[in-house]
């Protein structure tokens, strides 16, 4: 389900109630392709719902590079919601997910195997409110700038 954050916050707590846990993950998710699928379902398997934060096209741009991101905030959101696993989808703004994190408090914050635990650029803000990060999906051998480039080959 594609949310904006007011109803992101309701849904949560509603789960947390019911004594759900949560998993955020985020990522750009440009040219969907077999990785981010690992890293999401792998994510997935580390609570009850997971809520899944999308850059905005302005912060993909910014991370990125000219020329990206390839399709909009809102069709990447739709692809994403599509995936089995996912519950809630959000799009956001910011260079880093550190603000949601700190609104949402996820039991888990999920990253992908191009990092380690130490190096998750928000490690602190999540062991500050008693959660935790994992590492999950395949070995990082899929990335959409090699598949850009595939492409521009062909």
């Amino acid at each position: 389900m594609i949310v904006n954050e007011s109803e992101l916050i309701a849904l949560i707590a509603r789960d947390r109630a019911a004594g759900k846990t949560i998993a955020f993950a985020n990522g750009c998710f440009d040219l969907l392709h077999v990785g981010h699928v690992r890293y999401l379902q792998g994510a997935a398997a580390e609570a009850d719902r997971l809520v899944v934060a999308i850059n905005d096209d302005e912060s993909e741009r910014k991370l990125k590079g000219p020329g990206r991101p390839m399709l909009t905030a809102s069709d990447r959101a739709e692809l994403v919601d599509a995936l089995r696993g996912v519950e809630y989808v959000v799009i956001f703004g910011e260079e880093t997910v550190d603000r949601l994190l700190k609104l949402l408090k996820p039991d888990v914050h999920c990253k992908g195997t191009d990092y380690t635990v130490e190096s998750v650029p928000e490690r602190v803000t999540v062991a500050a409110y008693g959660g935790r990060t994992a590492i999950v999906g395949d070995r990082k051998t899929h990335a959409t700038r090699d598949l850009l480039k595939r492409i521009a080959r062909a």
